[in-house]
């Protein structure tokens, strides 16, 4: 069935194919965080441990968001591990390393989400998708915060 929602198909498209990445960064760092959640010890434990519940809880429910805002433009959103690792910037961790270096992997990562969604504007503005614009203005802001928050438990 046709659709015509006011953008075209070429630009739902490559708006889709970004948010796409953003979808699977998101997804990925949600399964490192949890990771972390699981396995953090150390003196910092309980402070960490609720901390990485409450970035990987927010991530969990971003996820339906993003997938929903790409199939809303016409397009299937990725939802295998395969494609997600083709789409992604964010590294996977081996093992369970200590607490600094988990608090400076989600902290990469976060700054990676955010990139990820930035680098969307140019064709979300140029094919004046507000909903889009919203939905990643919305992503920057939780995940420039919780940049901010590991990065402030990394400085000495």
């Amino acid at each position: 069935m046709s659709m015509d929602i006011g953008i075209n198909k070429k630009d739902r498209e490559k708006i889709a194919e970004g948010l796409s990445r953003l979808l699977a960064d998101s997804f990925t760092l949600y399964l490192k965080t949890h990771n972390f959640h699981w396995n953090v010890t150390g003196p910092m434990f309980n402070t960490l441990h609720v901390m990485f519940m409450e970035q990987y809880t927010e991530l969990w429910n971003a996820l339906d968001e993003i997938a929903e805002r790409i199939r809303a433009l016409g397009v299937v959103a990725p939802g295998s591990y395969r494609d997600f690792a083709k789409l992604t910037v964010i590294k996977e961790s081996e093992g369970a390393p200590n607490a600094t270096e988990m608090l400076k992997q989600l902290l990469a990562g976060q700054e990676a989400v955010a990139k990820t969604a930035r680098g969307i504007f140019p064709a979300v503005d140029k094919a004046g998708d507000e909903p889009t614009a919203d939905l990643l203005t919305q992503r920057m802001q939780i995940h420039e915060k919780n940049a901010w928050m590991l990065r402030s438990m990394l400085d000495s």
